[in-house]
């Protein structure tokens, strides 16, 4: 089977996601993988060995600053001529399957080309009634529309009672206790945040934030570095971060407390925060402050540690075998592997629903 596999590269959780992809795909050599990631400039794409000769193409992303969603921006650096020449000119005939993991490109030329589509990632849990901002149906039909794939696996922290998968997330190294506070707040007003974590008597890791820029001397900034940041998030002592779907879901598995604020007008992060809530896994706070953060470190909580199975490993031997197990009966065998997981997690094939 060939396949086409797109990625989308705003931000760091969907090529995370991937990587764990490209490893299992790698054990089934029958699946022949062509990878294409868009939403972010090549350039500041990065080990990004695991997916060989890959393509590239410019695609659509969300300007963020200062801690939100600039809508303005965002509207001023969209060219949809250049997105509607790359869709159309776009091989998708000469695969047999497209991938696409919130990937516009590939979403929207296999559903020209007619070429069976598969929607894998966070962002298709969200085709079920979950928790999500209330009367944002503006933001639930962009989100929808953006890559629509003929058939789909949405991933979340709990199934909600439909064919919904676990994360695809496994602990990274054992987990430790250390001294520090791992930081990963790249969309937020760096500056002030650097003033308000140098006000606090506690180590901080930050990533995400430019390393020349002045920093308290409880403060160490870091560059992007995939082991070494893995190696930080395993032995932190908690993790303060915005609320991507991929992070949360690692510092899960690893049992840390964390300390979320969610990406201001942006619906997944903002549906993201309801669902930490609802299911009481993180701290959601709407400001990221010396207040906030001290209460908080303070009277710091144990950590809810969630052990996910290999889900994918699970989807690839799904591939292989030509799709032909029910969704819902994919998404009851993984959650019945969940460790311990949200109440209800681990459900009888009844208990979930197309």
């Amino acid at each position: 089977m060939k396949i086409l596999y797109g990625v989308q590269g705003t931000g760091n959780g969907h090529i995370s996601r991937a990587r764990a992809m490209a490893a299992a795909l790698e054990k089934h050599p029958a699946l022949e993988v062509q990878w294409l990631f868009s939403g972010r400039p090549r350039e500041k794409l990065f080990c990004m060995e695991a997916f060989g000769d890959y393509w590239w193409r410019e695609g659509l992303t969300f300007v963020n600053r200062k801690g939100r969603i600039d809508r303005l921006a965002t509207a001023r650096q969209l060219r949809p001529l250049r997105l509607w020449r790359d869709i159309a000119e776009l091989p998708v005939q000469d695969f047999d399957l497209v991938i696409s993991d919130f990937e516009p490109v590939t979403a929207w030329a296999a559903k020209r080309g007619g070429v069976p589509s598969l929607g894998l990632g966070h962002q298709y849990a969200f085709n079920f009634a979950i928790p999500a901002p209330r009367f944002n149906w503006i933001a639930r039909g962009i989100m929808r529309a953006f890559a629509p794939a003929g058939q789909s696996l949405g991933m979340h922290w709990h199934h909600f009672g439909h064919p919904i998968l676990p994360p695809i997330a496994r602990p990274h190294g054992r987990a430790e206790n250390g001294e520090h506070i791992l930081v990963y707040l790249p969309v937020e007003h760096h500056e002030p945040l650097l003033e308000e974590l140098g006000k606090l008597p506690h180590r901080f890791i930050a990533y995400g934030i430019p390393t020349d820029l002045p920093a308290a001397g409880n403060i160490q900034l870091k560059a992007p570095a995939i082991k070494e940041f893995q190696r930080d998030v395993a032995s932190a002592k908690a993790v303060i971060c915005n609320s991507g779907f991929e992070l949360i879901s690692e510092t899960l598995a690893l049992g840390k407390p964390i300390l979320t604020r969610p990406l201001a007008g942006q619906f997944e992060q903002e549906a993201n925060a309801r669902a930490l809530e609802e299911l009481q896994l993180a701290k959601v706070v709407e400001r990221i402050d010396a207040d906030t953060i001290g209460g908080w470190l303070d009277r710091l909580p144990a950590g809810t540690r969630i052990l996910w199975p290999d889900v994918a490993e699970s989807i690839t031997r799904w591939l292989a075998d030509g799709r032909r197990k029910d969704t819902a009966e994919l998404a009851a065998q993984l959650w019945a592997q969940v460790i311990p997981g949200p109440e209800a997690g681990r459900l009888a094939l009844g208990d979930i629903v197309d």
